[in-house]
């Protein structure tokens, strides 16, 4: 008796260890997912010449922003400069609004005079290198005509680059009640700039890309602004994770992007680094110390979580060339042409952020442009030099793939022919035609013999 009481004891503990263990499971595996544990209500991690997603929490969740507010200012600033809109030594007389804001010594600023004159090079040094308001507001008015114009620009920008989860009330990231009710018409007086991780990374993005001289602006540790005759601001760059300051190394390869902090937002930073031949940006929202704490340390803490993991995880390799040819689709039939098929191979070679030791985990596929076809499935001739048939696809078949910023699962590139192909002339193809009837009677009656033995 007591044998068997001991056995339904062990039973019953078994089955309540298995009844445990499965209830447990999606605890673990929903833990599993933040294999970084980044303390932020929304984080990213992205290499930048790819825009591929490495890591990822909450990054479509529109959250606040603070001063990361002003990249957009800055794309914005440069594309106009591109374009000659604005000029670096054009000269700013300053408003009553900026004058106002410039004064105000609980916001980031630097001190504008009514009876100076500022060169916008000027101006979005302190913007870029110290976050400065006033400048930035200054820098609005300067393109925009007025800051609630420049506001316009801001969000139409934002659609043009595809961002999503974004909802931009004035140029600096400021809450508008900072403002002095001076804030941009159509928003409310307690309103604050507001992205998603993935929108923001998707801003630092391009304009890293776009404008890729910002980085010589965001990599400044200190610079003079000079307010006026014998008024000259240092200036020390919020982004303490540079080489010569507080939280930097210097070899951590951190050279931009822009902090951000207000009640609203929290600690907020998108910072950007190279190292080996790769660059990644990063952006935390909101973040804390792990015990709900934010601070200054905290977003540089987990941006550097991010950083460490990219560098010491991941590559970028070249995995097929410029005109790469892919096994079992080196050609396409073509109809009515001097060649009866064509070469086609990659136009640009495919590059892709690879996890060490998972190169063997992506495979070439082909993917033929249907409309390019017709109904026998070839090509008509006249076929051009370079024109596009399909797209190669290197497709993953690993674990935890965030895709990319553009949404796309998998990189691709297009697939284009070789040479062209000149349209047959009317003898050629009359020919073949002669040519296709005797064969198709050949065929009928070497099948016709065969059938009689």
């Amino acid at each position: 008796m007591e044998k068997r009481k001991v056995k339904k004891i062990f039973a019953m503990i078994m089955a309540f260890s298995l009844m445990f263990g499965i209830f447990q499971l999606p605890q673990k595996a929903l833990a599993a997912e933040d294999i970084l544990d980044i303390h932020a209500d929304g984080a990213i991690l992205v290499e930048a010449s790819t825009g591929k997603v490495l890591y990822e929490k909450n990054p479509d969740t529109a959250l606040g922003i603070a001063s990361m507010s002003k990249m957009m200012t800055e794309y914005i600033l440069l594309d106009s400069i591109k374009k000659g809109k604005v000029k670096w030594d054009q000269e700013y007389t300053v408003s009553d609004y900026a004058f106002k804001i410039s004064h105000d010594t609980n916001l980031s600023n630097v001190p504008l005079r009514k009876d100076v004159k500022y060169k916008i090079k000027d101006l979005y040094q302190a913007m870029a290198i110290y976050s400065a308001n006033a400048a930035t507001i200054a820098i609005a008015e300067t393109i925009g005509g007025s800051e609630e114009n420049f506001v316009k620009m801001m969000n139409e920008k934002a659609k043009e680059l595809g961002l999503k989860d974004y909802k931009f009330v004035n140029s600096t990231g400021l809450n508008n009640k900072d403002l002095m009710g001076m804030h941009p018409k159509g928003s409310g007086p307690t309103d604050e700039n507001i992205m998603s991780a993935r929108a923001t990374a998707k801003l630092a993005f391009h304009l890293i890309n776009d404008f890729p001289e910002v980085l010589k602006t965001s990599s400044i540790s200190k610079q003079t602004f000079h307010a006026g005759p014998g008024e000259d601001v240092k200036m020390e760059n919020w982004n303490w994770m540079l080489p010569s300051l507080v939280y930097g190394s210097k070899d951590n390869g951190v050279d931009g992007l822009k902090t951000g902090t207000t009640d609203f937002a929290g600690y907020c930073f998108t910072g950007t680094a190279q190292k080996n031949g790769m660059r990644v940006i990063t952006v935390v929202l909101n973040a804390t110390d792990g015990k709900g704490q934010g601070g200054y340390k905290a977003r540089f803490d987990e941006t550097k979580k991010m950083m460490d993991y990219a560098f010491a995880n991941f590559s970028v390799k070249e995995i097929y060339p410029g005109q790469y040819k892919i096994k079992n689709h080196e050609s396409l039939p073509v109809e009515k042409g001097k060649e009866k098929k064509v070469i086609m191979y990659t136009k640009d070679p495919v590059k892709l952020v690879i996890k060490n030791g998972e190169e063997k985990l992506y495979k070439p596929v082909f993917n033929v442009e249907k409309d390019k076809l017709n109904k026998a499935g070839k090509l008509t001739a006249p076929v051009k030099k370079g024109e596009k048939v399909g797209t190669l696809t290197a497709e993953y078949s690993g674990k935890n793939d965030f895709g990319y910023l553009d949404g796309h699962k998998s990189a691709s590139v297009d697939v284009v022919t070789g040479e062209k192909v000149e349209k047959a002339n009317w003898f050629v193809l009359m020919m073949r035609g002669i040519g296709g009837f005797f064969s198709d009677i050949w065929n009928g009656i070497t099948s016709t013999v065969k059938g009689w033995f």
